[in-house]
């Protein structure tokens, strides 16, 4: 075993040993191979989490075929302990250029999968455009994020979604932990990691005020910063409002930030409307999926030159004598320069994946071209299973109560 297998080996057993709930899923798909004889084609941030769902379905029997869904979100020691210690095929490196990202997605789909699980909805729309000689063979998919979920909803409402896609990102154990929970904490892992510089004190602007946004929000205000937030909801500003948080345009905020962090899932956050107002010294970031929340064709327009002063962290020169920074190239900074999610909290996510999947494979032939939601029973299922990896235990209703709820003649 190499070096970098070995290293990669010890990150694949430590999320192993803090995934419980996706571990008790593993143990039953190993007896019961629900994927026999599939090939599941997959796009995700290739790190220790997602190698830990990659053997679980591998494991149900799958023939797996693995690549990133960002070209800087792959740790390359545990690709290469997948490869060498799993014997997975995996098709993904740190660093990839744009044309070898395509490249990576093209290899996974030239195997015909069965089933797909995306993350961003790059694989499912390569197989409705430039790859449709393999969409014949794809009986159903999952979507991951909040940015593909957009993506696929245009897709369904065009009509042209040619098969059923399940919502993981909307489950309940998805979204209230991971997209809250995880991103708060792996945005500032990944900003402390690029920068080496405080939060407290700071003018720290929120751009996005969903799920994701509250996480970020939230920890940012733990960590001392103050916390302005800018929004296209009207509902979603008034809550950030009585959250305790400022509430103002984009283009108001940038003139007094210290740090923006864009998690919107939406393109042009940063536009070269806004470049010319961005205060001296503002450090840029994004933990929204792709890299485009913030304008970097906006940023090169008005900068003299551009240096790298750190691994993660590039140096804008602007023209009129200003100083902004870059984190990440623009790219999601959670696994860029950070480790991605708590182990914990993708147990939940994965967990949640991994049951979707055999939702899917036993009902796909009775859906349509459509987003589904995940069933609320494999919700409840993975909370309970995390409960007790927890040593939780939660009261039940009595016979008394089920009925007193479901009817409606008795009120006292």
């Amino acid at each position: 075993m190499n070096e970098l297998s070995r290293k990669g080996l010890a990150k694949l057993h430590w999320a192993q040993e803090h995934m419980p709930a996706l571990m008790e899923i593993r143990n039953r798909f190993a007896r019961e191979k629900p994927f026999k004889g599939l090939k599941i084609g997959m796009a995700l941030h290739t790190e220790a989490k997602t190698g830990m769902l990659a053997v679980t379905l591998a494991e149900g029997g799958a023939e797996i075929r693995l690549a990133s869904c960002n070209p800087l979100s792959t740790d390359d020691s545990v690709a290469e302990a997948l490869r060498k210690e799993y014997g997975l095929e995996v098709h993904a490196k740190k660093w990839e250029g744009q044309d070898e990202y395509y490249c990576n997605l093209n290899t996974v789909l030239d195997m015909h999968p069965d089933f797909v699980i995306d993350d961003g909805a790059d694989l499912i729309a390569m197989l409705h455009t430039t790859r449709k000689d393999a969409l014949y063979n794809v009986k159903g998919a999952n979507e991951e994020t909040t940015t593909g979920v957009i993506r696929l909803k245009a897709m369904a409402a065009a009509g042209a979604l040619r098969f059923p896609v399940m919502d993981v990102n909307d489950a309940k154990m998805k979204f209230l932990f991971d997209n809250r929970y995880g991103t708060g904490q792996s945005a500032f892992d990944g900003w402390m990691t690029a920068t080496n510089l405080t939060v407290a004190g700071k003018r720290t602007v929120v751009a996005g005020y969903g799920w994701c946004g509250k996480g970020v929000a939230m920890r940012a205000k733990g960590l001392g910063a103050i916390v302005v937030v800018t929004e296209v909801d009207p509902i979603k500003a008034i809550e950030a409002r009585m959250d305790g948080f400022e509430v103002m345009p984009m283009a108001e905020a940038v003139g007094v930030a210290d740090i923006v962090i864009t998690v919107t899932g939406c393109k042009d956050i940063i536009s070269y409307d806004h470049v010319p107002l961005i205060k001296d010294g503002c450090v840029l970031c994004n933990a929204g999926h792709f890299d485009n929340e913030i304008s970097k064709k906006a940023l090169d327009s008005e900068a003299v030159g551009v240096t790298r002063v750190r691994e993660f962290v590039d140096k804008y020169e602007m023209r009129d004598g200003r100083t902004l920074y870059l984190v990440s190239e623009g790219r999601l900074m959670n696994l860029a320069a950070g480790q991605g999610h708590p182990v914990e909290i993708m147990d939940m996510s994965f967990a949640t994946q991994a049951l979707a999947l055999e939702h899917l494979v036993i009902n796909h032939k009775n859906m349509e071209g459509k987003v589904y939601a995940v069933p609320d029973h494999i919700d409840q299922a993975i909370a309970r299973i995390k409960l007790k990896s927890m040593g939780i235990e939660i009261d039940s209703l009595t016979k008394e109560q089920v009925e007193y709820i479901s009817g409606w003649e008795e009120g006292t």
